[in-house]
């Protein structure tokens, strides 16, 4: 093979991957899913519930690391219609629940109502979780909210580098390694 062969080899390999790369990507979509809107302010509102899920201690909290965006892009990406449904009327179901406790929005609640009104959500999840006898039917919207906290942050550049342990590049491997009680979890 000469030279001219090889780049009319690597010019059509390479133009097929960029013309046919739409296809490939068409199975990343979910076609049972809806367009959906989210204002900055519900993304404000993920953000905040999350952080009462995960506050800020002596590393950083689920808001820090963007978590109502990623929720955002899940929940419209990734979820079933259904599940959509279950989720965007989870979040008006926040301020609704927030008003009959305290009377006030999620908001301008303090982080000790938060978590109170959060406490008392995951109560409502796991009897509502427990019951279901589809299992099929999506679970309560707080049981997504906190998976997609928990999913967010820990997948995320802070929730890895600042809250777990994290090697860059791995080194060796080593089998034996002492533990002591209160170490980071490694994040890979």
């Amino acid at each position: 093979m000469n030279r001219r062969e090889l780049l009319k080899s690597i010019t059509l390999l390479t133009g097929a991957s960029v013309v046919g790369g739409e296809f490939l990507l068409s199975g990343c979509k979910n076609p049972s899913a809806g367009p959906l809107s989210f204002s900055p302010a519900m993304i404000d509102l993920l953000n905040e519930v999350a952080e009462t899920i995960l506050p800020a201690t002596d590393t950083p909290g689920a808001k820090a690391a963007q978590v109502g965006s990623f929720m955002k892009v899940m929940v419209s990406d990734c979820y079933t219609k259904e599940q959509q449904q279950v989720f965007m009327s989870g979040i008006k179901d926040l301020d609704v629940q927030s008003q009959a406790a305290v009377k006030k929005n999620f908001m301008d609640c303090t982080n000790a109502q938060r978590h109170d009104l959060l406490t008392a959500l995951e109560k409502e999840a796991k009897k509502y979780n427990d019951s279901r006898e589809d299992k099929k039917t999506p679970v309560h919207y707080y049981t997504m909210m906190k998976q997609l906290t928990l999913w967010g942050f820990f997948s995320s550049k802070t929730g890895m580098t600042e809250t777990l342990r994290h090697v860059a590049v791995p080194g060796r491997y080593d089998g034996n390694v002492p533990y002591t009680k209160g170490e980071k979890a490694w994040a890979e």
